[in-house]
């Protein structure tokens, strides 16, 4: 059973594998966890659209639920790379969509480079209230993942 930030980020990052790597966008991974620690819906990017992201569709997963679970209970957002706060191709960003679910803990590896868009996420998310944790020591594996993209040398905090 998987029961660290660690192991949890981990498996974001190798659920962020299975996105269709392009050079117009990020593969990201994203897994919201219960309170208690159970996985309840996964999602990576272009999943099944061209346009999706990530936590987008672990959040549309979730929804579709019989019984979406309540998240004052504690649930987690794991997301191998910052929720994004500018988007083009669909009218929510995924930190929009982050404070509406509810969910108050979001664990990422790395913030997004400036690449397609200036984000800030993390700080839109900490300015509502949300805890958010950065386990930079992680970020190499999600650069590893994006190598078809022009990483910078250098990350944002």
């Amino acid at each position: 059973m998987i029961d660290t930030d660690h192991e949890w980020l981990l498996a974001a990052i190798e659920e962020s594998r299975l996105s269709p790597p392009v050079k117009t966008a990020f593969a990201v991974g994203a897994i919201i966890v219960s309170g208690s620690g159970q996985e309840l819906a996964r999602g990576h990017s272009r999943q099944s659209d061209e346009r999706d992201h990530a936590e987008e569709v672990a959040l549309a997963r979730l929804r579709q639920c019989a019984d979406p679970p309540s998240f004052e209970a504690g649930a987690t957002l794991y997301s191998s790379l910052e929720p994004c706060s500018q988007r083009r191709s669909r009218p929510a960003t995924c930190t929009q969509l982050v404070l509406e679910s509810g969910i108050r803990r979001v664990v990422i590896a790395a913030r997004e480079p400036d690449i397609f868009a200036h984000c800030r996420g993390v700080e839109m998310l900490h300015a509502a209230g949300v805890e958010v944790v950065e386990l930079e020591e992680m970020a190499g594996l999600v650069r590893a993942v994006n190598s078809q993209l022009d990483w910078p040398a250098t990350a944002r905090h």
